[in-house]
């Protein structure tokens, strides 16, 4: 697929300075350097400013609100003009005024804003504007939320349950009483664009907002190829059987920490016959209907969520530019 790289959170070339990550010494000198800087993830969202919220904030490694960093931070990259990028991750503040019943829902539309921060900024959540954010804000915004998230959900050694610590600038963890060797995880998923003659078929997760409809997607088991992954998951979902599959392109997706690898794959049966364990329901949805779906003309299909990879695969094929 020629346009694979333009999907969102991908196409930036983030030199990610691998290098450096064991060099403790070059880091410490970096780190005092008036270039070097970093962005903040509060539980998970991530420091913009802009009338959109279109640029992702860089701030010097000395700035006050760098006390309130719970771990060290992670060495993201090198960016353009050569000065190192980092993360900090400040999620043990409190904001005054916190409804935890709105912050890491479905649609968490709500901001945060910190006293000590540039009066512009706030912490929102990475799904509502990374379609808004550059190729490399986004690639950095990603990047930060999925490492960070990773260090808070595998504190504890896999191997002996003792607290391990963060090493190697913070792409791995150590455990001091065995001596096991964590690496942040990755998990692939599947998600697939299934076509019948001029259809595709689309799902909705339980729980999604009315009319949401997507590409069926699912995780890649052990020991299975991303095809068998693909004919797997749309028949135990759908009971549709895929034939030919080949890949069309992939996304880091860091919610948490998936991988999402799409698939283009031709159906060789048409009755669909929904597992209601799996997904709320499944549908044929024609080219057409799904071209007025993205006018915002459709009675009631809603189009996947813009910036993510099925919108990337749909678009695409609407507008025959697959190959």
């Amino acid at each position: 697929m020629r346009d694979a790289e333009n999907v969102t959170f991908g196409g930036s070339a983030l030199d990610r300075a691998a290098e450096l990550r064991g060099d403790e010494t070059c880091l410490a000198a970096a780190t005092k350097e008036a270039g070097a800087r970093t962005v903040l993830i509060w539980r998970g969202k991530v420091l913009v400013s802009g009338p959109n919220r279109e640029t992702l904030v860089r701030l010097a490694m000395d700035h006050p609100v760098m006390r309130l960093a719970v771990a060290p931070p992670i060495l993201l990259g090198r960016e353009t003009d050569g000065a190192l990028c980092f993360a900090h991750d400040i999620s043990g503040w409190t904001p005054d005024e916190l409804d935890p019943d709105r912050v890491g829902g479905f649609l968490d539309t709500s901001e945060q804003r910190h006293p000590d921060l540039p009066a512009e900024s706030v912490f929102a959540d990475l799904r509502l504007i990374m379609t808004c954010l550059s190729p490399r804000d986004a690639e950095l915004a990603a990047t930060a939320k999925a490492i960070l998230g990773w260090h808070v959900s595998h504190r504890f050694c896999a191997r002996c349950g003792v607290e391990s610590r963060m090493v190697m600038s913070g792409w791995q963890r150590s455990c001091d009483a065995c001596g096991g060797q964590h690496f942040p995880r990755t998990d692939p998923v599947v998600i697939m664009l299934i076509l019948h003659g001029n259809s595709v078929l689309l799902g909705r997760s339980h729980g999604w907002p009315e009319g949401m409809y997507s590409l069926l997607a699912g995780f890649v088991e052990p020991g299975e190829t991303l095809e068998a992954a693909v004919r797997r998951e749309v028949h135990e979902e759908s009971a549709i059987h895929v034939g030919a599959v080949e890949y069309l392109a992939s996304q880091p997706w860091a919610f948490p920490s998936s991988l999402m690898v799409g698939c283009r794959g031709v159906a060789t049966s048409g009755e669909i016959r929904v597992d209601p364990t799996e997904i709320d329901d499944a549908i044929w949805v024609s080219r057409e209907e799904v071209l007025a779906a993205f006018a915002g003309e459709h009675p009631f299909l809603q189009p996947a969520r813009e910036g993510a990879i099925a919108h990337f695969l749909l678009r695409n094929w609407l507008a025959d530019r697959l190959d």
